[in-house]
């Protein structure tokens, strides 16, 4: 009978286009995926499912080499324990994004009437499907700009029965007739300089949206001046607004929101110590 180990060690040993750390941790990853292994499983040599689908590992091998993203080749990813659908239409979803959703969790869990968000840039649907989920009393609302990304959060949305409203808006051009209050707004907007894209490993540069991922260098926090305006005037009393940042940029978001009237904002850094996100109120 089949087991897992010698599988493992064939794709460990043919994932070449990584450091064999992540080659190891890829093998890991696609034989959770096809097969229902967990890491315990596979190094103790489990007997593979006798039902299983084999996967044509020739072809996922030479899509990993030519270093596609390993969420694009088996087609999902896990955000705070929940499975996401995604594909180069929209950014994959990233650990530290999770931040945001333990901020809003930590300040909202214990309000009883309903919590009114809006995530601006909403992509996937991550940070939406994900708070509509675990905020039971929230009525979800998220925005993009892209057709393609919106559809694929209602996927997501209704794959994870999540209720949650989208509609395709910009941030930058948000019409006079928007009239609603939030008491969350919660955005990861674009903001990486077209000038870091240097420093950018393939398996980004080549298969995420350059829309969600880059800024222009002469206005790199272009987005945030947008949500804080915005917050000005849908934000309510009591509300607040937490948006994921570049960390080059901690201290100049932070006034971005203190000129705005902003009079409570904290810089929160992720487990590598870099600034990595704000909560801002009024």
């Amino acid at each position: 009978m089949a087991t897992a180990r010698p599988i493992y060690q064939q794709l460990s040993k043919n994932i070449t286009a990584y450091p064999p750390e992540e080659a190891r941790e890829m093998a890991f990853m696609l034989l959770e995926h096809y097969f229902g292994l967990r890491k315990a499983d596979v190094l103790a040599d489990k007997t593979l499912p006798p039902n299983r689908t084999e996967p044509d590992w020739f072809r996922i091998i030479e899509r990993l080499n030519r270093q596609e993203p390993i969420q694009h080749v088996i087609g999902t990813t896990i955000f705070c324990g929940l499975e996401f659908e995604v594909s180069p239409d929209v950014l994959i979803p990233r650990p530290e994004t999770e931040d945001l959703v333990r901020l809003i969790m930590h300040d909202f869990a214990d309000r009883e009437e309903v919590v009114r968000v809006l995530d601006i840039g909403t992509g996937s649907g991550c940070l939406a499907v994900t708070l509509a989920r675990f905020l039971p009393q929230s009525d979800v609302t998220g925005w993009d700009v892209s057709e393609e990304a919106l559809a694929m959060a209602q996927r997501n949305a209704d794959n994870l029965k999540a209720d949650v409203t989208f509609e395709r808006q910009d941030i930058l051009n948000v019409p006079a007739s928007e009239t609603r209050r939030f008491d969350c707004v919660v955005s990861n907007p674009p903001y990486v300089t077209r000038s870091e894209a240097a420093d950018m490993d393939r398996n980004v540069l080549d298969y995420e949206p350059e829309v969600a991922l880059f800024v222009d260098d002469n206005d790199p926090l272009i987005f945030y001046k947008a949500v804080a305006n915005f917050c000005t005037q849908h934000l309510t009393k009591d509300g607040a607004c937490y948006v994921e940042i570049n960390e080059r940029f901690g201290e100049a978001t932070r006034q971005v929101f203190e000129e705005r009237g902003f009079r409570h904002i904290q810089v929160y850094k992720d487990i590598h110590g870099k600034d990595r996100s704000i909560r801002a109120t009024f």
